[in-house]
């Protein structure tokens, strides 16, 4: 498998992504959920578990989007969060529908409260502290283990996956919540380990490929490790995937932006951190002879 000869093939699909990704996100701004934009929550206890899709088409007339979480030993209790900031007329008016229909008491509504989004900045500011604490944790151990070059196309790569990730959430209006900062976090740490995988068979092939191009080492090497990382992943997302299918709302927040990580991941460590490594090699290459001259 020829990868190298396409490399402006791989950076444009990229590009292109990223690019439409950026305008979506300039003209609509990321669709950022209640952990970041503040709202109203509210606790009721329905003496009962009820099913999400139950509690939904009770609050359906008033149009709140909101996040459903289950609560309680019994998951009896229900914890609804909403951007709407609602006033106490209104929260009364929703848990009526609620005791209405499960022939609750004053006492079931357990509490309601208005939070901003203090908490979601802090979020955030940890959140990009730690993925820049951990790229230069991650370029200084491939440095010393490898090289630098290797250690900086591993970082473009990490942040490849990252805004390809945004990308998508940008252009199909998914929400930014805190399972989206979790799995993040996740997707750093496991992309970097196919990338390795990589270098690792690179540094191999170049000791004994002396008169071999640059190109015809990092494909020989990708070809070596494909089936190996294509593997690796496809059992991964397939237990992904199940979770996705299978789970519950909030298992769904943060299972989402791990399959479009790992897919991505699997992907820049083959067709963007190689080709990076090796249009590096040959323009330092050119630049030497250049200076020989």
């Amino acid at each position: 498998m020829m990868i190298m000869n396409k490399t402006k093939l791989w950076f444009g699909l990229s590009i292109a992504i990223i690019a439409i990704g950026l305008i979506m996100g300039m003209m609509n701004g990321l669709n950022m959920g209640i952990d970041f934009t503040g709202g109203t929550m509210m606790q009721f206890n329905l003496g009962q578990e009820v099913k999400v899709d139950e509690i939904k088409d009770v609050i359906a007339d008033f149009a709140l989007d909101a996040d459903i979480i289950h609560a309680g030993q019994a998951k009896n209790e229900i914890i609804i969060k909403t951007k709407a900031d609602l006033n106490n007329d209104q929260r009364q008016e929703i848990f009526n529908a609620f005791k209405e229909r499960y022939n609750l008491e004053d006492e079931d509504f357990l509490q309601a409260e208005q939070f901003g989004p203090a908490i979601g900045e802090e979020i955030r500011n940890r959140a990009l502290l730690s993925i820049a604490i951990a790229a230069l944790g991650m370029l200084a151990y491939i440095t010393f283990r490898f090289e630098f070059k290797f250690g900086v196309a591993a970082i473009i790569a990490l942040l490849h996956d990252i805004f390809i990730v945004l990308s998508v959430y940008a252009i199909f209006r998914i929400p930014v919540n805190s399972s989206f900062v979790a799995a993040i976090l996740t997707i750093v740490g496991y992309s970097i380990n196919d990338t390795i995988v990589v270098f690792d068979r690179i540094r191999e092939n170049v000791k004994f490929m002396k008169k071999a191009t640059f190109e015809e080492i990092a494909d020989l090497s990708i070809n070596q490790t494909i089936v190996r990382s294509i593997n690796t992943s496809f059992t991964t997302l397939l237990s992904i995937i199940m979770l996705y299918i299978l789970g519950v709302d909030a298992i769904r927040q943060f299972a989402l932006p791990l399959i479009a990580g790992i897919a991505t991941g699997t992907y820049s460590s083959i067709f963007i951190a190689s080709p990076v490594w090796t249009l590096w090699k040959n323009w330092e290459k050119k630049r030497n002879r250049y200076n020989a001259v």
